[in-house]
């Protein structure tokens, strides 16, 4: 029997050609959307809960200081009466947010003799130990503190330092899950009784330092930008409402830089529209260009819900100023854990109890768990460990 002689593809009928190219076309479409379903299923950072610790730097105060302060403020040293170990140890117990404060120091030395040591000494009291390395607070770059001059202490100085240590752990743990890095920039002057220096301001300058200090420790590739999450949209606010945050996976083994201060959105944006080009993600209003992270540290769960609804990553706060910590109160703590936050901070969290008992955790230790309001995302507590 006579085989049929094939033909080349260009001598096919032209109605074959559509037959042929049709069923391509429709099979590569398939393909596409299979792929574009699986991205759309995939677990996203912000679809997760983290728990963060507030100040984490802080180091509490010295015997003497805190004699001072208890003689002279009593209701301001009850608000400041905590301590956080280092870094690396309470990214070891599961936070995976940190917060640093900030102030600028463009030529060096200016936090370098804290008033606070002299009035110690002027009060009778014995000496403490030194607050800090002396070389190290009379070199220009940010130095990280509480309280310019009545409460400097902290467990990494200065803020390059702070980033290294924490970009170690990252390194050897390079599975992780995200880490939020919050930034306060502080500027304001205290009252006090007693002459205290003068907190330089931050300007678009300062803001170029602060960016170039992030990018002297950390490489390009091993943060997520503002730019990442744009991506092809006009606005970073469109991007996050339209196509969403990165997925997990994606954003493992990588830190994400948050800007605390409302205030200081528009300075950090001058130059860089929708930030582009800049480092970290500003506390900003609703709806603003810029907006994707935004803060609600004392507003309600219903408020906080909402928000996260539209796309944004919201921190709050389940504790403040040591009081709820002091009677054990969780009314607040609870609230914020179900209100769909996904960046939950506290003074105490998990390996931090305080005396009363009260801590802030996930149940059975998890590093962060699925967020209730996604409840049809496929997310299991396999999804949330290296």
């Amino acid at each position: 029997m006579d085989k049929k002689k094939k033909l080349p593809l260009r001598q096919l009928p032209r109605t074959k050609c559509a037959s042929i190219n049709t069923r391509i076309l429709s099979a590569v479409l398939a393909l596409a959307s299979t792929h574009a379903a699986a991205q759309s299923d995939s677990l996203r950072l912000n679809q997760l809960q983290y728990i963060g610790s507030h100040n984490s730097y802080h180091a509490g105060l010295a015997p003497s200081e805190a004699t001072l302060w208890k003689r002279t403020d009593p209701a301001t040293f009850a608000t400041i009466d905590y301590t956080h170990p280092a870094l690396s140890r309470q990214l070891d117990d599961g936070v995976r947010q940190v917060e640093l404060d900030i102030f600028s120091d463009a030529k060096g030395g200016l936090y370098a003799h804290p008033a606070i040591v002299e009035q110690v000494r002027k009060a009778g009291l014995p000496a403490d130990p030194p607050f800090a390395d002396p070389a190290v607070m009379q070199r220009p770059g940010f130095k990280v503190m509480h309280i310019q001059d009545l409460d400097q202490r902290s467990n990494c100085q200065p803020f390059t330092a702070c980033l290294a240590e924490i970009r170690a752990w990252s390194k050897a743990h390079p599975k992780h899950l995200p880490l939020f890095i919050l930034v306060e920039t502080k500027r304001s002057d205290v009252q006090a009784p007693f002459p205290t220096v003068h907190a330089e301001p931050f300007d678009g300058k300062t803001f170029d330092a602060l960016d170039a200090e992030i990018h002297s420790v950390f490489a390009r590739n091993e943060y997520i930008s503002p730019d990442d999450v744009r991506g092809r949209f006009a606005t970073l606010n469109q991007a996050i409402r339209k196509q969403g945050w990165p997925t997990l996976e994606s954003t493992r083994g990588k830190v994400i830089f948050l800007l605390d201060q409302r205030w200081a959105g528009p300075i950090y944006l001058q130059g860089h529209p929708s930030l582009r080009g800049r480092v970290l993600f500003t506390n900003a209003a609703p709806s603003t260009d810029d907006a994707a992270f935004t803060e609600l540290n004392d507003g309600d769960a219903a408020s906080i819900t909402k928000l996260v609804k539209q796309g944004y990553l919201v921190r709050t706060r389940t504790d403040a100023d040591l009081k709820e910590p002091a009677h054990n109160d969780t009314t607040r703590r609870d609230a914020m854990l179900a209100s769909d936050a996904q960046i939950l901070s506290t003074d105490y969290p998990d390996g931090e109890p305080a005396a009363s008992g009260y801590v802030v955790s996930f149940p059975g230790h998890l590093r962060a768990r699925c967020n209730p309001l996604f409840a049809r995302t496929h997310c299991t507590d396999a999804d949330l460990s290296p």
